[in-house]
Parts: C-alpha cells; sequence; structure tokens
C-alpha cells in the first residue's frame, strides 16, 4: 500500500503572519515535512503561523509531536480541526496546549 503524501500550500497572509494549509496524512513519514516548513516560513521571519488541517486525512502519534515542536517554536493556531483530530487533541491533552479554532457550536476554544 503506497503511503498518501503530504501537501503543504504557503499563504502568507500578512508581514510576519502565514498559514500552511495541509492536505493527506499527517503521520511519521510526512510529520518531518511540516516541522521543516515551519522552520522555512520562521527564517522568512513568520511570527504568526495558523496550521490549517482541513485537509489532513489522518493524523497519529507522529504528526501530533510535529505540532508539538512547531508550536515550541511559533506562535501557532490549528484551523480546520475535523471530529477525530479534535478527539485526539482532547485526549491527549494537546487542546489546552495548542491554540485550536473550532466552529462556535464546537464549543472547544483553546489559547495557545
Amino acid at each position: 500500500m503506497a503511503a498518501q503524501l503530504l501537501t503543504i500550500e504557503v499563504d502568507r497572509l500578512d508581514p510576519g503572519r502565514v498559514r500552511l494549509r495541509l492536505a493527506g496524512e499527517l503521520d511519521f513519514d510526512t510529520a518531518p515535512e511540516l516541522i521543516a516548513a515551519a522552520a522555512e516560513v520562521r527564517r522568512d521571519g513568520c511570527q504568526d503561523l495558523e496550521i490549517d488541517l482541513t485537509g489532513v486525512a489522518l493524523c497519529d502519534s507522529s504528526g501530533l509531536s510535529a505540532l508539538v515542536v512547531v508550536h515550541r517554536s511559533d506562535i501557532v493556531r490549528l484551523t480546520g480541526v475535523g471530529p477525530q483530530l479534535a478527539s485526539l487533541l482532547d485526549r491527549t491533552g494537546l487542546t489546552e496546549l495548542l491554540g485550536v479554532e473550532r466552529p462556535a457550536e464546537g464549543g472547544i476554544r483553546a489559547a495557545g
């Protein structure tokens, strides 16, 4: 079975503000790509990073670890968090650590 690729689209929103749009699987094989992309935009002066997870079909423990690594280096907000990933973040206590933006009816907002 071939691993699904992770694509990362970089949107420069304002000076110092960047959105990374992820699509595919954030797992052991692809998590380093997220860390590298975040490091690259940080080198370019990004101080406020939004990670859009709308297109992420799967996130495993390596993906969660990558999100924590990126969080340690940047001001990070997670958007587009689906129900399965939201549940995983809740169960691991990462909702409180990472800046998770969810729709108002979802009721979960955490400061990052």
